[in-house]
Order: C-alpha cells, then sequence, then structure tokens
C-alpha cells in the first residue's frame, strides 16, 4: 500500500500581537518557512508539485491565494503551483491531509503544506468587513445565535461544569509547561529565527507569548470578555499571534532517492462536524473517527496535541474521551505559546512531529476546534 511520510516540519517562533514579527509581510513570513524546508532538505524547490497553505483572513496582506505569492517571494521557480485553503482554525492542518491524499492517491509525489498568519497585519475577523457570512436561514435555524467562539467557550465550560478557577489552573500549566520546554531547548531544532544580521526585522528567536509566572492568583484579575458573570477571559485563551510553518510530504521511495530521513508517517486524517452552537466540541467525535481509521484506541497514542483555543476546550476533550492528561500538549499550547490561525495547524503538527522523535514516541494525535463547528484530527507514526 502507498505511504506518505512528512521527511521535515519547520515553523517560525510564534510572534504576539504587535510583537517582533508585526512588521513583516505574511507573503515573506511564508517564504522564511519555505526557504528554511530547502535549506534543511538539499530538495531542488523545482521538484516540489505543489504548495498547499493554510491561512483564514485571506483579505489585505493576505489576499490574492497568499500561498502562491509566498513561494515567489521565496524565490522559488515560477512553474511550482500553489494553493490556499480556510478551514477556519483548522486550515493548515487541512492543507497536511490534503497534501498526504495527494501523495497517498499516487497523484504526486512530493508536496509542500503550511500555513501562515500574522492577525498583527490582518485582525480576526477582517474578511467580514461589510458583510455578514450567516444566511438568514442559517441564523434562523439557530435561533439568532451570534456564532461567537467566546460565547461557546463559556457555553462549553457551563455544560462540563468547569469552574474559572478550574479553567485558569490549565492556562497557568500551559504557560508552566511552554516556559520548560524553552528552557530545555525542546523547540530549538524545529525553529527558523526570523531576522538574520542585516534584516531590518528585530530578531525573534524563540515564542514571544509565554508569560513566565503565570498562576491563578495572577489571572484572578482579569474580567469575563463574553459574558458579565462568564468564566472566559484574555488570560485563558489563545494568544493573538504572527507565524508561519511548513512541512514537506513525500513517499518513503522518493524519500530514499532524495538522502532524506522521514521522520514519521502519515497514518490518517479526519475531518467531523459537531454542533455550530456550541462550535468548538468538533475535536471530540473527530478524534473517535480518525481513531476508527487509524486502527488504533486512545492508549496506543503517546502524545496528544488538541489546540487550546479556550481553557474548556482541551477540558471537556478530557473528560470525553478519558485520555490521560499527561500526555496532552506536554509542551503547553496556544494559550501560551500562541494560535496564528493558519498556521496553527502546521505549528501544532511540527511540534509534536519533533517531539515524538525526541521521546521516541510511537504514535501522536493532533485535533483542532474550528469555526462553524468542525475539527480536524490526525494521526501519525514515528519511522524507525
Amino acid at each position: 500500500m502507498r505511504e506518505a511520510v512528512i521527511v521535515e516540519a519547520v515553523r517560525t517562533p510564534v510572534g504576539k500581537r504587535n510583537g517582533a514579527l508585526a512588521g513583516v509581510h505574511p507573503g515573506d513570513l511564508s517564504a522564511h518557512v519555505l526557504n528554511a524546508l530547502v535549506a534543511r532538505t538539499g530538495i531542488d524547490p523545482a521538484a516540489v508539485e505543489d504548495v498547499v497553505w493554510g491561512c483564514v483572513s485571506q483579505v489585505g496582506d493576505q489576499s490574492g491565494n497568499i500561498g502562491r505569492y509566498a513561494l515567489l517571494a521565496a524565490g522559488w521557480p515560477e512553474s511550482v503551483p500553489a494553493t490556499t485553503v480556510n478551514r477556519a482554525c483548522g486550515s493548515s492542518q487541512q492543507a497536511l491531509d490534503f497534501a498526504a491524499q495527494a501523495v497517498l492517491s499516487g497523484q504526486y509525489e512530493m508536496v509542500v503544506a503550511g500555513g501562515v498568519e500574522t492577525m498583527s497585519r490582518v485582525p480576526l475577523g477582517a474578511a467580514r468587513t461589510g458583510g455578514v457570512p450567516y444566511a438568514p436561514s442559517v441564523l434562523a435555524r439557530y435561533d439568532n445565535f451570534s456564532f461567537n467562539q467566546g460565547v461557546s467557550a463559556e457555553k462549553i465550560a457551563q455544560k462540563w461544569g468547569f469552574s474559572r478557577a478550574r479553567l485558569d489552573a490549565f492556562a497557568s500549566l500551559s504557560h508552566e509547561l511552554a516556559a520548560a520546554a524553552q528552557d530545555s531547548g525542546a523547540f530549538d531544532a524545529q525553529l527558523a529565527p526570523v531576522g538574520a544580521d542585516g534584516s531590518k526585522t528585530p530578531a525573534l528567536r524563540t515564542d514571544e507569548g509565554v508569560r513566565r509566572g503565570t498562576s491563578p492568583q495572577t489571572l484572578a484579575a482579569l474580567k469575563p470578555v463574553f459574558q458579565e458573570d462568564g468564566v472566559i477571559h484574555a488570560g485563558n485563551a489563545s494568544q493573538i499571534s504572527d507565524g508561519a510553518a511548513a512541512l514537506l510530504v513525500t513517499t518513503p521511495q522518493k524519500a530514499r532517492e532524495l538522502g532524506l530521513i522521514p521522520l514519521v508517517r502519515y497514518r490518517a486524517g479526519a475531518v467531523a462536524g459537531a454542533d455550530p452552537v456550541l462550535m468548538l466540541t468538533g475535536p471530540i467525535p473527530a478524534t473517535e473517527k480518525v481513531l476508527r481509521k487509524a486502527g488504533l484506541t486512545l492508549d496506543d497514542i503517546g502524545v496528544y496535541e488538541v489546540n487550546e483555543a479556550f481553557a474548556s476546550v482541551p477540558l471537556a476533550w478530557l473528560a470525553e474521551t478519558g485520555a490521560d492528561p499527561a500526555r496532552m500538549n506536554p509542551l503547553g499550547g496556544a494559550i501560551a505559546l500562541g494560535h496564528p490561525l493558519g498556521a496553527s495547524g502546521a505549528v501544532l503538527m511540527t511540534r509534536m512531529i519533533h517531539h515524538m522523535r525526541a521521546r521516541e514516541i510511537r504514535y501522536g494525535l493532533q485535533t483542532m476546534c474550528e469555526g462553524g463547528g468542525t475539527a480536524n484530527a490526525t494521526v501519525v507514526e514515528l519511522v524507525d
């Protein structure tokens, strides 16, 4: 049976809003990781059959098929095509799924998947300016719900009975784990620092959003954002961020021909829909679906990356799946490390793959909640 493998995964450090990456055009930020991929693998970019790039807010600096202009910015041959996909927060995870599916089908031998989002330059919701994306019939079907993810995160906390103290403890742990990962050098091999000598861009060598010393006590001063008596606030939600990441997908045979060593094998991918009012619970059915496709159980998985859009999301996932909390987001998550929407799927996969290699973990599962009530889930297997 034909296989798809990931032979390299690289990301920028994630910048905080209006931080070190705010002055970098998303095309140039994307080009940075594309060229880092070439530098690490030695491939000829002309041999890449397609670039599948995730991006959520495809307006302004991110409009006009940013994937195509990213590879042109990288100086890649004009013969290389690209497309830009949007599955909300799961955009670059979907890009990886599309790339792997193309290789598995035999249509392609080598594809780059990844994504970008510079939320400092293209704010969240910018694509909705002057319009309403929900048809009147959709609003009528769901009792004129606002389709606001923060409100949905509040509803999840209410449904599963998560107190503010529980959410804030989880958020604090995310920062603690991320800081420990930085200190141990766990991210070093996966990062392509931005801003070299002679660059006008401030150098960014590590993820910028980690707040050391965060505790439930420091978070207690923050006011709820989405309802007056609510439990969701800026400190237990993902950070608005800038970043990019890229992965090279090919066959084991092509990797061998090029002298490349596969990192992981793409085992299975799945997408699921769920209640669009709760909206962020999709990872629960998506996990069940991808495990069934992979022929595995949750106990087989050594690490889970469950995107921390809001603290209530991974906590609900844990409650419903019964997964081991110690295996989930062991290096911190989006609450501490940031959530550059269109890049996040590729960022999480990059982080997970390198963690699997470092700890010799056989199976990893990544899942991402998404606007509109969908979710991606992907299982990869370590290649010996």
